[in-house]
């Protein structure tokens, strides 16, 4: 017996679209609950933000951390991670889940002062024989040292923190337009990329309208997937200014 699990994984630019014009936060909200995730990975998603009340109405931007906004009643449970904090707020990751978290833990992976990046590592509780699965939501930096000593850092926490017997999803915004991650995500680890196993090589997502980069990833171990997809066409391409991407896992 197996369940099926759909995992999303989306670089939400603050809730603005490319080139910061609009903010499309509840459009955003509309097309990710569409796609019937189970478990949402997202990055550059806010948490504390200061705005007068005459941005609030003009924007509609919500009250609430924008976590919660987008989880709304489509997913019960959520762990968010700070990653950079400012004079008027907060961002960082965030993990949605139609399960319960047994666990969360947000790994300060900053090198340099004014590039703060975090990896959320959340534990949750499948329904399946009550399944562990370990997910981590990621954002590397931009230089190639930064992205060098951060997925090191990512490495040793699976190693410390993640049985083998586990199963475990990776996703996120990694950065990597050269493709060098895994020469650290190296083959003792046992990780795989949704995209490159399915459609022999990573999904370009960005720019979004004419995507060139590979920078977004769902790495999986102790998981089967069956389908994979992005999301870069249609109302899409005018949210953020990153693909999303779809993937389908048994377990």
């Amino acid at each position: 017996m197996s369940t099926e699990l759909h995992v999303l994984t989306y670089n939400i630019h603050k809730g603005y679209c490319s080139g910061n014009r609009r903010f499309v936060l509840d459009s955003m909200r509309a097309r990710i609950a569409e796609t019937g995730a189970d478990i949402v990975f997202l990055q550059e998603i806010q948490g504390t933000a200061i705005k007068s009340q005459s941005k609030r109405r003009r924007f509609s931007y919500p009250d609430q951390p924008h976590f919660e906004y987008l989880a709304n009643e489509a997913w019960p449970h959520y762990a968010y991670g700070r990653n950079a904090i400012y004079r008027k707020g907060d961002h960082g990751n965030a993990i949605l889940s139609m399960y319960p978290f047994v666990s969360w833990e947000n790994i300060d992976i900053s090198i340099f002062p004014r590039s703060s990046r975090s990896i959320l590592h959340g534990v949750i509780e499948l329904p399946l024989r009550a399944t562990r699965l370990h997910t981590l939501c990621v954002h590397l930096g931009l230089l190639e040292q930064e992205r060098r000593e951060q997925l090191q850092v990512l490495t040793d926490r699976i190693n410390s923190h993640v049985p083998r017997d586990e199963p475990m999803i990776i996703a996120g915004d990694f950065n990597d337009w050269r493709r060098r991650a895994e020469q650290h995500l190296h083959a003792d680890l046992g990780l795989k990329e949704l995209f490159v196993q399915m459609r022999g090589r990573h999904a370009l997502t960005f720019p979004v309208k004419r995507p060139m980069l590979p920078v977004d990833r769902i790495y999986y171990r102790g998981l089967q997937p069956s389908e994979c997809q992005r999301l870069n066409t249609g109302q899409w391409r005018d949210l953020s200014d990153h693909a999303a991407l779809l993937g389908v896992f048994h377990v």
